[in-house]
């Protein structure tokens, strides 16, 4: 159980990083049912190497959260692919100065031309290179980035750790002319027979696995209708590989996990943002009760920016005083932009230009204070 749980939550397993962890993955591995799960039902592919382990991952539907979320700007991508490349040419344990990189970047980034003596460019280049060292792909053998942020001439000795060549996935065709993410996702099923419902399915086990949440669309239909005709097979399999329970409504379905579950990134989280959109979801669900909001019949509220902004301020006024100095001390505007940011990260919801889509998972759970904690006004948290 706990092999899935690990392969699904990490980008790869380092030899180098975690030795034991590595070998208790491969011997697991060696039994061939985690693979075969993970190969049939959703279509990934397992990566073992004398260096590694990865789970090739794509999903069903690219969302927010599935990006480099240390990552807030597209040029810190673009940061990250050139170092990708710079990599290639190095062999692993090889080492590196930061002056050499960053001269490489220099030289091969040509949307603008980049001066490293202005701040901006080297806090872009300093959060790259912390990514990198944190996942794996470089050690820091002498030297910080912090002597960079301050001073462009300051030098960091780097090692490759050769993990940089399995970073991207391996495609089967050339993508140079991809354009959109659709172009990706029909790659990704180029050699597989969709009459035999393969696609579906791994489709199927993606959303679940992979996705805050399942829901019915024009466009998913046929997924959805799969999740519900073999919902008791899905239930009975997913059960003897994780600590969790299948639940599936009127249009929309959810993988809801145990206690003991750690299969990534779920909600609630243990954090106060968690804790106040349970709040929000608290004040939209009285105002469904009471009539004020309509729910439609693919139960995807649909309101006016304004709207929800209300409903968000509300939360701030009603039950601000039991939240944490941070979000107390906030201004409504500070509090809004934090709240619906990490909901938009989650696809709790989608914000169009001056609308905002609700997804269904809103009317499932809510959080609530204690009558009394109400009436007393709160502790006073500091």
């Amino acid at each position: 159980m706990r092999t899935l749980e690990t392969l699904l939550s990490s980008r790869w397993i380092l030899k180098s990083r975690d030795r034991e962890a590595y070998y208790q993955m491969k011997e697991a591995l060696a039994s061939g049912e985690e693979k075969k799960f993970l190969m049939e039902k959703m279509g990934y592919q397992v990566l073992v190497n004398p260096y590694m382990i990865k789970v090739e991952k794509m999903p069903a539907i690219p969302e927010n959260w599935m990006g480099i979320l240390e990552f807030r700007e597209p040029i810190e991508y673009m940061f990250f692919c050139i170092v990708l490349m710079f990599l290639e040419d190095k062999e692993a344990q090889e080492q590196f100065v930061l002056s050499e990189l960053t001269e490489y970047v220099q030289s091969q980034y040509d949307q603008e031309q980049i001066d490293w003596t202005v701040y901006r460019y080297r806090r872009h280049m300093i959060k790259v290179m912390k990514y990198c060292v944190s996942c794996g792909i470089l050690n820091v053998d002498d030297g910080s980035e912090e002597g960079f942020a301050r001073d462009d001439a300051s030098e960091v000795l780097y090692e490759n750790t050769g993990a940089s060549r399995y970073f991207m996935k391996n495609f089967t065709q050339d993508i140079m002319g991809y354009t959109t993410p659709k172009d990706f996702e029909r790659e990704e099923w180029i050699d597989v027979n969709e009459d035999r419902g393969i696609v579906r399915r791994q489709r199927v086990y993606r959303k679940l696995l992979m996705s805050m949440g399942m829901y019915k669309s024009a466009d998913t239909e046929e997924d959805f209708a799969y999740v519900r005709n073999y919902r008791n097979m899905i239930q009975s399999e997913l059960t003897e590989l994780f600590d969790c329970e299948l639940q599936v409504h009127k249009s929309s379905a959810y993988l809801v996990l145990g206690e003991g579950c750690r299969l990534g990134r779920c909600f609630p989280e243990e954090n106060t943002l968690s804790d106040i959109v349970l709040l929000v979801f608290q004040v939209i669900q009285e105002k469904v009760s009471a009539g004020r909001i309509q729910v439609p019949l693919d139960e995807q509220i649909r309101i006016p920016k304004e709207a929800f902004r209300g409903m968000v301020d509300e939360c701030k006024e009603r039950f601000g005083h039991g939240l944490n100095k941070t979000y107390r001390e906030m201004t409504f505007a500070e509090f809004y932009r934090e709240v619906s940011a990490y909901m938009q990260e989650l696809a709790l919801i989608e914000e169009a230009y001056d609308e905002v889509k609700i997804k269904p998972v809103a009317g499932k759970i809510l959080g609530k204070y204690p009558d009394d904690f109400l009436k007393n006004g709160g502790r006073d948290e500091q």
